[in-house]
Formats: structure tokens, C-alpha cells, sequence
């Protein structure tokens, strides 16, 4: 066994020893053992030194011997954790007891504690953690170095808290399987935040009733959207149509010259390249067709927006591929063409642009809704001329004084997102899939209310629908 190794276990076993407690006696009765050894045994040592019918001499005979142990002893204990120099941090140490500690100051003790190294070497754990900390040993090299994902993301914790000195255990570590995000959806984990999921409905949409579940913290939000669905389906539903399902991806090329960009542009804009174009994009999926490009210039930098239909996915990793191929395809003809991005921002993903509320992006849809009068005086709590007259005001016209981009709406944001979470969309692309606009106006004599929203990007899966309890309408 190397130095290396032998010093980790010693610490490990040290700290091991200060944290679970275990000394038999109180800390304060061992502690004053400990400087009674020292002084009795520091006096001796000085007696013998300076005796000189006796003086102190090598090898040591049993009294010199002792002495020299009781006070190489003493100052050990007195220095290690195990004395006086660092209490325990665990708060139900007989240390922490015997020195006075209030309940208030363990429990804050304990928060601050770090976690035990366990489920391995403690030697060994202790080794890593400190190779971490080091820089010896990168943080993403855990899982592949241990083969053990949840001990890698316990040690990186401990790591954490050494580096930075605040501990996160608020933040839950059991009850995730590390093993299924690995290489798939998050790096370096370290723990997992609970999120409660409330579900709002029956949802009446286009005769089946949806549950809808929505993952937030903000109180109400759920109670609010219950209460617009009941209102919808007191009233015979809410119907849906869908636009256009056509999902964007723009890379941005570089020519020698803007007369170059312009006679890449016009190729491939022309109608009668189109179709080798998207026979060529075609190949890529089996589900990816390409229904358009639509191309922009900046000097001699050229955008071009492919876009596509995706079936029920996404897209986004669909419509990249399908590009790739293109763009390699126009490199025949353009060899001078420099691919400067894959995305240049002109798709535009996860971005509030004019670009996705004018052409969209992924699922454009149009829902509405005709709200008998007495439902809005009972269930909404309101009157249907109140109503519309807010939605003018605040709406439209407010969204339009703020200069608001897809923002005319009263708060889309947190039911796209609150579904995102729940459903296991991608959270960010709420940005331009919350664009919204809401109208109302007053129907059947202004009896009735008649309400509707237009959604150009919503960048959803198709089936997340299917993920929702859904059943016809009886």
C-alpha cells in the first residue's frame, strides 16, 4: 500500500471517528486527560533533561519511554479532530452534547455536515474527493472512472461542498437512477429537484376530454386554468385547427463576395432546384420532408431557413441532419461556401423573433371557444362585457404601448411551460411557444362570449396528447 493510499484511510478513519461520535467518555473529561498527560509528562522531560546525574540518553530506558508516548500521545489527541481543536459536526455526538450546544446550533451543525462516504473504500471515496477537488481528476470522469453513477454523483456532492464550503442537502440524491440520464439528458449530477405536478380538467377540445397535468410552484395557476376548463366544457368545448407543422433550422454560410451570396440565394430559391434539394434533404429521414427555404442576406453572409415536416417528433435533431446533407450538396457547386453556424439564429430557437409570430415554428395552431353568458357570471365570476373590454385594454393594447413580441396574451407562459415540465418537453423553447394572441368579442347579442388563441410556434411533441388521460366526450 502506497503513502498516498495509507494517508487517505487514516483521514477517512479520523474523520470518521470525529463525525459518528464513538469515544466511550465525554469529549470534556478525555480533553482534560489529554492536558493532564501533556503537563505531567512535559514536566518529567524537563526534569530528566536537566538532571545531570541523569540525563537523558538514547536508546530510552522504560520511564524515559513512557514519558515521551504520554506526551507524543497527548499532543496527537489534542490536535486531531478528536480534541479540543474540531468538534464534532454531527449533532448527536456526545462532544457536541457535553460543549453546550444549543438545538438550534446541531441542527445547524448537522445542515453543514458533510455526507458520510460510504457505499465503497472510505479510503478510496475519500482519495477521489480529494483528487476532484485538486483538479486531479475531472468531475466528468467520475462515472466512467467509478462505473458506479450514483456514487459518482455522491462524491461530486462532497466535492461540491469542499470546493465551495455550503452543502446541498436539500437537494435529494436517492431516488433518481443515475444510470438512465447518463449520456443522455444531464452531466455532472449531483442530485434532483422535486417538482409537484397538479393536472387541471376535464379539458373539453375537439370532443375528448384531456387531464392536463402542469409541473409549477406557483400557487393558483393550477386552480385557474381548472376553472377555465370547466368553464369551456360547461359550454359545449373548446375546437382546434392546425395550420401548418412545419419545423425550422437556418444555418448561416459565408461567400467570397455578396455577389456570390446573392447567386447561391437565387439557386436555391429557384423553384426547379427545389425538388433535387429536397430529395436530397428527404434521404436523411424517413419521416423529415422538406417543405420550403426561405433565404436572407447580411452582407455576404447568406441565412437559409430550411423547414419541414416532422411527423410526431420535435424535430429539431431531424431538420439538423436533413440540413447537413444539403449543405453538402451545395458545396459541389459552391466550393467556396464557408459554413460559419448549423443555426444562425434565423430559425429562430428559443428566441423571441418576429420571424416564428409571422411564418412559425413547429405546430401553428388556432383554438376558440363560445362561453354562454351565464357560465361567465357563474364559473369566471364575471360579465362578458368586462371581459372583452379587458382583453382590448390590457391584451392588446397594453402588450402593443410595451412593444410586446407574441405577447398579447394574459399569461400563456406559465401554462406552456408548467405542460412543458410535466410531459418532458424542453422548458426553454417556452420562449417562443408561449407567443400568443387572445381575442374576445361579444356574440349572440352579447349574450355569449366568443374567445380564441393564436399559437404560430408551438415546438412540441405530437404526442404529448397521448400522454395526457384522454377519453371521448359521452
Amino acid at each position: 500500500m502506497d503513502v498516498r493510499r495509507l494517508g487517505g484511510r487514516i483521514a477517512a478513519a479520523l474523520r470518521a471517528l470525529a463525525a459518528g461520535g464513538s469515544l466511550p467518555i465525554p469529549a470534556w473529561i478525555t480533553n482534560g486527560l489529554a492536558m493532564i498527560s501533556l503537563v505531567l509528562s512535559s514536566c518529567d522531560l524537563l526534569r530528566l533533561c536537566s538532571d545531570r546525574d541523569r540525563r537523558l540518553r538514547f536508546p530510552l530506558g522504560g520511564r524515559e519511554f513512557v514519558t515521551v508516548v504520554c506526551q507524543l500521545a497527548s499532543i496527537v489527541y489534542l490536535f486531531s479532530p478528536c480534541g479540543t481543536g474540531i468538534p464534532s459536526a454531527n449533532p448527536e455526538t456526545p462532544a457536541c452534547r457535553d460543549q453546550g450546544g444549543s438545538a438550534d446550533q446541531t441542527r445547524a451543525a448537522a445542515a453543514d455536515a458533510p455526507e458520510a462516504l460510504h457505499g465503497g473504500a472510505e479510503g478510496e471515496d475519500e482519495e477521489i474527493v480529494a483528487a476532484v477537488v485538486s483538479g486531479a481528476l475531472p468531475s466528468h470522469h467520475l462515472e466512467s472512472r467509478l462505473g458506479d453513477c450514483r456514487r459518482a454523483a455522491r462524491l461530486r456532492r462532497e466535492a461540491l461542498r469542499r470546493m465551495t464550503g455550503r452543502g446541498v442537502e436539500g437537494l435529494p440524491l436517492d431516488g433518481m437512477d443515475y444510470q438512465a440520464i447518463l449520456g443522455q439528458c444531464c452531466e455532472m449530477p449531483v442530485g434532483y429537484v422535486q417538482m409537484p405536478v397538479g393536472v387541471a380538467g376535464p379539458l373539453l377540445l375537439d370532443g375528448k376530454q384531456y387531464h392536463v397535468p402542469m409541473a409549477t410552484t406557483e400557487g393558483c395557476l393550477v386552480a385557474s386554468v381548472n376553472r377555465g376548463c370547466r368553464a369551456i366544457a360547461a359550454s359545449g368545448g373548446a375546437f382546434s385547427v392546425l395550420l401548418r407543422d412545419a419545423m425550422s433550422r437556418a444555418p448561416v454560410v459565408k461567400l467570397p463576395s455578396i455577389k456570390r451570396a446573392a447567386e447561391l440565394k437565387a439557386f436555391v430559391e429557384t423553384h426547379t432546384n427545389f425538388e433535387t434539394l429536397a430529395a436530397v434533404f428527404n434521404r436523411s429521414s424517413r419521416f423529415g420532408k422538406l417543405q420550403g427555404i426561405h433565404c436572407a442576406l447580411a452582407g455576404r453572409n447568406l441565412y437559409m431557413r430550411f423547414t419541414c415536416s416532422t411527423g410526431d417528433a420535435m424535430g429539431m435533431n431531424m431538420v439538423s441532419k436533413g440540413v447537413e446533407d444539403v449543405l453538402g450538396y451545395l458545396q459541389n457547386d459552391f466550393p467556396d461556401m464557408d459554413l460559419i453556424s448549423l443555426s444562425g439564429n434565423y430559425c429562430s430557437d428559443k428566441k423571441a423573433a418576429a420571424v416564428n409570430w409571422i411564418e412559425g415554428r413547429g405546430k401553428s395552431v388556432v383554438c376558440e371557444a363560445r362561453v354562454k353568458g351565464g357560465v361567465v357570471q357563474s364559473v369566471l365570476k364575471t360579465t362578458v362585457q368586462k371581459l372583452v373590454e379587458l382583453n382590448i385594454v390590457k391584451n392588446l393594447a397594453g402588450s402593443a404601448v410595451a412593444g410586446a413580441l407574441g405577447g398579447f396574451n394574459a399569461h400563456a407562459s406559465n401554462i406552456v411551460t408548467a405542460l412543458f415540465i410535466a410531459t418532458g418537453q424542453d422548458p426553454a423553447q417556452n420562449v417562443e411557444s408561449s407567443q400568443c394572441i387572445t381575442m374576445m368579442e361579444a356574440v349572440n347579442d352579447g349574450g355569449d362570449l366568443h374567445i380564441s388563441v393564436t399559437m404560430p410556434s408551438i415546438e412540441a411533441l405530437s404526442g404529448v396528447a397521448p400522454v395526457l388521460l384522454h377519453r371521448p366526450h359521452a
